[in-house]
């Protein structure tokens, strides 16, 4: 039996590091509050590619608005009033101190994954929340960002569970030019597992139909696939998919 669905919401926006976990008395705004600032002065201030730190705090809550989408880096740094190699740079930093992923598409020629627009997840949704300002759990699952966390959010579960069976993950999205497109495809070696992110707690087949392309698309290596939700059903969608409660992960 997993968490009833505002527990789950509630553990998001809370955040997923072991003294917000075990101490539950612990303010988890102050505590992320504290977690950037430390981080900023300590691990950020140190390096070459950032000069002020203000700025690169607004890059944080620019990325953290852009969770989940396609990333146009010149966009944001535009927005920002810096150069687009600093960004890049600033991206960089980001996710080899493992606070982001970056996701790029999913393509079987391997130069093309390089040059398209990635996607960017940070690794712990409670910091997350806490750069878009999402304060509560009632905000967050009915706010317009619920898929921007619920997504972030599996993607950290995935990478988790691969790390722990020592495999390195391979993930990336899946996305067609007339804008079909899978949230998550791991590809375990031998084969391509699809994963689809889903708000709703009653899934049903429609939500699989990116999945359902997918492996039109691979056929021989995409598994069965999965469309994630936050409920406590775990069922068949079809031949090519099944969903599974977000705790089952």
């Amino acid at each position: 039996q997993g968490p009833s669905y505002g527990e789950l919401w509630a553990r998001l926006v809370r955040g997923g590091y072991p003294e917000l976990a075990v101490n539950r008395r612990r303010d988890a705004q102050m505590w992320h509050a504290s977690y950037v600032q430390t981080y900023l002065e300590r691990d950020v201030r140190s390096l070459r590619q950032v000069g002020d730190l203000r700025q690169f705090q607004a890059f944080l809550r620019l990325l953290a608005a852009r969770s989940a989408q396609l990333l146009n880096l010149s966009d944001l740094a535009r927005d920002l009033g810096v150069a687009v190699n600093t960004a890049k740079a600033w991206l960089s930093v980001l996710e080899a101190r493992d606070q982001v992923s970056v996701l790029r598409p999913y393509w079987a020629n391997v130069g093309k994954r390089l040059v398209k627009s990635p996607k960017v997840y940070f690794s712990d949704v409670g910091t997350l929340c806490y750069l878009v300002g999402l304060r509560d759990a009632e905000h967050a699952m009915a706010g317009p960002m619920a898929g921007a966390i619920l997504e972030p959010a599996v993607v950290s579960e995935v990478v988790r569970t691969l790390t722990h069976q020592g495999n390195e993950p391979q993930m990336y999205f899946w996305r067609t030019a007339s804008g079909t497109e899978v949230d998550l495809v791991v590809d375990l070696g031998m084969e391509l597992v699809p994963i689809e992110v889903k708000t709703s707690t009653t899934p049903n087949r429609r939500m699989a139909r990116g999945i359902e392309a997918f492996r039109k698309d691979f056929p021989g290596t995409a598994a069965t696939g999965y469309v994630v939700h936050p409920g406590d059903v775990r069922l068949p969608l079809g031949p090519d998919a099944v969903a599974l409660p977000f705790s089952a992960l």
